[in-house]
């Protein structure tokens, strides 16, 4: 009992169920190990105890009536904190926000709620979820950056204060931290999971996720969250996603993964170099190097563009108002967005739908690209929270993409390996992480 806190997600909404014990407990022990560890990993933005625990005795009082449970019911979840809750704070990470109270949940809260979900508090997140650090430190190394802009998501989960956490992906603000903690992370297909009641900071790239401790625990979230949303312009009506089912279920045949550096692959470190070199050779005939499409090769640029000429745009009035508050590198963010040209923006956008089209026909031969997801271990410093360039392409694209915690760096912090799957392959891409970890493991 003194360990429940490092139970997975499905192990413990199973034991909640079969009466093992209860989410008070649950809850309890996860409270008792961020009290000892948080003022070492500082991840929490909101977190009071005695509301988390009532929600917990409402959840053990309605399984105790008889009444139907939840995929995640009497489960703790931390929230990021830029993700509205009607009865927390969402300060979005700068003081131009503190004490901003929502008065509805987004709609990945209220799912989480009706999934019977306990939301144990808000964890920190850069300023407006850009690049300017919060106070969360690396669990495995406090004197490293957990990565961002998800910062407090990730380094609960890592940590054992959660077994599962919400975050968002503009850049490589999802897969950079699991990847620098050394949890699973996943960042769905773009349009599955609605933003309703979420910071935005892009319309054409925001795209949440989540992160848990193992690749099942990743497919359980994700179909919570993988609901139609009406209120969400950027998502369209289609049937609930299976995401469990098929993540279960052995491959029909032995996955083929597609082995792309990308052109950024000399700025990975010795260590990540040689990590994958091992992998390949480990893989054998289940891996083929890919060379990128030419298309491929301005999409950073292009998402430069997209995402800083809508950060001037999302963020004009808090420049307005309040510009001389904000950290350096967003103000220079912003007026560099000013100054985009409409027809460098309108190019950019027009080039998402190209790319993505030309990196398909990696999967007519492939289950899924294997690809670095930083370029190295989490920086010493917190000061900056490591580069995203190795997830940019595919948040481009709007591609899903998992982080799997695999390598470790020769001074012992952990180091993701990327998958990424074609858009709306959601299910194979967890299967085929599944049949990954399985094989490495």
């Amino acid at each position: 009992m003194d360990k429940l806190n490092w139970l997975g997600a499905r192990q413990a909404a199973q034991g909640i169920r079969d009466g093992l014990f209860s989410s008070e407990d649950l809850v309890r022990a996860c409270i008792e190990h961020i009290q000892a560890r948080e003022p070492e990993v500082q991840a929490w933005a909101f977190f009071d105890p005695e509301h988390a625990l009532g929600q917990a005795r409402r959840a053990d009082e309605w399984r105790a009536a008889g009444k139907p449970l939840g995929l995640l019911h009497g489960v703790p979840v931390g929230i990021k904190d830029i993700i509205d809750t009607g009865d927390m704070p969402t300060e979005d990470g700068t003081a131009l926000h503190a004490g901003r109270t929502p008065w509805h949940d987004a709609k990945v809260v209220d799912l989480l709620r009706a999934a019977g979900a306990v939301i144990m508090g808000k964890t920190v997140t850069t300023e407006l979820a850009t690049y300017a650090p919060g106070k969360t430190r690396n669990p495995h190394n406090p004197q490293h950056t957990p990565g961002g802009s998800s910062s407090g998501s990730a380094a609960a989960v890592a940590d054992g204060m959660v077994p599962l956490a919400l975050g968002t992906q503009t850049n490589g603000s999802l897969i950079r931290p699991a990847a620098y903690c050394g949890v699973f992370g996943f960042k769905p297909s773009r349009g599955l999971i609605s933003r309703q009641g979420i910071l935005c900071q892009s319309a054409h790239l925001d795209q949440p996720g989540g992160f848990a401790r193992s690749v099942e625990d990743l497919a359980l979230l994700g179909e919570v969250l993988c609901v139609y949303d009406a209120d969400e312009p950027g998502m369209v009506p289609r049937a609930g996603m299976p995401l469990q089912r098929v993540c279960d279920e052995q491959p029909p045949l032995p996955p083929k993964l597609a082995f792309i550096k990308t052109p950024l692959w000399p700025q990975a470190d010795a260590d990540v170099q040689d990590g994958f070199g091992e992998l390949v050779e480990h893989l054998g005939e289940q891996v083929g190097e890919f060379v990128m499409p030419d298309s491929a090769n301005q999409a950073l640029d292009w998402h430069i563009t997209i995402m800083e000429a809508e950060i001037a745009s999302n963020y004009a009035a808090d420049y307005a108002r309040g510009g001389e508050k904000m950290s350096t590198s967003l103000r220079e963010q912003i007026e560099r967005g000013r100054n985009i040209k409409a027809v460098d923006y309108l190019e950019a956008l027009a080039r998402m739908p190209l790319v993505t089209e030309a990196l398909d026909e990696v999967f007519d031969r492939y289950d899924a690209i294997l690809t670095p997801a930083v370029p190295g271990a989490a920086p010493h410093g917190l000061d900056a929270t490591g580069s995203p360039m190795f997830c940019t392409l595919w948040s481009y694209c709007g591609m899903p993409a998992i982080s799997l915690p695999l390598l470790q760096a020769g001074n012992g912090l952990p180091v993701g390996v990327q998958l990424v799957g074609r858009v709306g392959d959601d299910a194979r891409l967890l299967r085929t992480a599944r049949w990954l970890v399985g094989l490495v493991a």
